[in-house]
């Protein structure tokens, strides 16, 4: 009976990304969300990353990790497995007096301790047959790695005391992803950023990454660019076409397909330390940095339509990347 209710539960999320996705997991697997956070007056950026491990090892936990992105310093703390607690109706989990959803988080940490909502969201667009941002790719099994996007953008409205100093966070924006599976790729470059000029609701995220599959490999992205109301995608599966370089700390990423084209240009800034999943367990480390800028341009056909640089800007570069870098268009 239990492994019928968990294939449904399984299923129920395979529909639903945001959602809780490993019941009947017990090894080489993790899940973590990713609540980002910032102020108005953009003095506090933070990264709360909720999540649970169930490594190869037989060493279980569920954990929790904040990062200041203007300190550049994380923090990772870790609970038993049986204090993680999520919903198999929608994404709801708590964790040792702290909750996270679509709508909310309550944080009860030493660092962070306070409640925010979430208002006025833009979660990546469901369709049949693609239920999230992987497309297709959602179906596809023993992918070591898998990835959601819960909201592009939305408004923050509360409070958190931060080291004990109370900070309003009202009037702020927020941005929510999710991985889970079993490690992240061998190598990738991310980026995301939803602080451009005030104005229109403006946010990018773009993945590149070696995705390992059945033995072999292949390179595949996914993008979303949101400028008001329309979301623009490149990806793999809408057989967009990508070029990727770097010299220093300059990342330079272009998509196209046969209506649009994005350029991007990143700035690496100060880092800090994050814990990241192999074979389920929280043993590998990745640099990331929440002060980078991002200069966007977004063609239609060849009419220049958007042009900024996002501020606050997450940035990964992990890994062995020489494989993704491409001076010609590649798919």
């Amino acid at each position: 009976m239990a492994g019928f209710q968990n294939f449904f539960r399984r299923w129920r999320a395979l529909w639903n990304p945001d959602m809780y996705h490993g019941w009947g997991r017990e090894s080489k697997f993790f899940e973590g969300w990713y609540i980002k956070l910032a102020d108005p007056t953009e003095q506090y950026v933070f990264a709360v990353i909720p999540g649970i491990s169930k490594g190869f090892d037989g060493y279980h936990h569920s954990f929790i990790q904040v990062m200041d992105g203007k300190r550049c310093v994380a923090h990772y703390h870790d609970f038993p497995v049986d204090a993680f607690q999520a919903s198999d109706r929608k994404f709801e989990v708590k964790l040792a007096g702290n909750h996270f959803s679509a709508d909310r988080l309550a944080l009860e940490l030493p660092e962070l301790r306070g409640e925010i909502r979430f208002s006025d969201p833009y979660p990546w667009p469901s369709m049949l047959g693609a239920p999230g941002i992987m497309g297709w790719y959602s179906f596809v099994p023993l992918m070591e790695c898998y990835h959601g996007v819960v909201s592009m953008h939305h408004s923050l409205e509360g409070s958190l005391e931060v080291h004990g100093q109370k900070v309003d966070f009202t009037g702020g924006k927020g941005y929510m992803e999710k991985d889970w599976g079993r490690s992240f790729p061998g190598a990738w470059i991310w980026t995301q950023s939803n602080h451009f000029a005030e104005g229109q609701r403006v946010s990018l995220m773009a993945s590149v990454a070696v995705i390992p599959w059945l033995g072999t490999s292949f390179i595949g992205y996914i993008v979303g660019f949101l400028l008001g109301d329309k979301l623009y995608r490149f990806a793999t599966y809408t057989g967009a076409e990508m070029k990727a370089s770097i010299e220093g700390r300059e990342i330079r990423l272009a998509f196209r397909d046969k209506n649009n084209r994005l350029e991007i240009d990143a700035h690496m800034a100060g880092t800090a330390e994050l814990v990241a999943p192999i074979s389920g367990n929280m043993t590998g480390k990745v640099n990331e940095s929440m002060q980078s800028t991002v200069s966007v341009r977004l063609f239609e056909k060849n009419s220049l339509i958007f042009e900024g640089t996002g501020r606050n800007a997450g940035l990964e570069v992990a890994g062995l990347v020489e494989r993704l870098l491409t001076e010609k268009w590649r798919r």
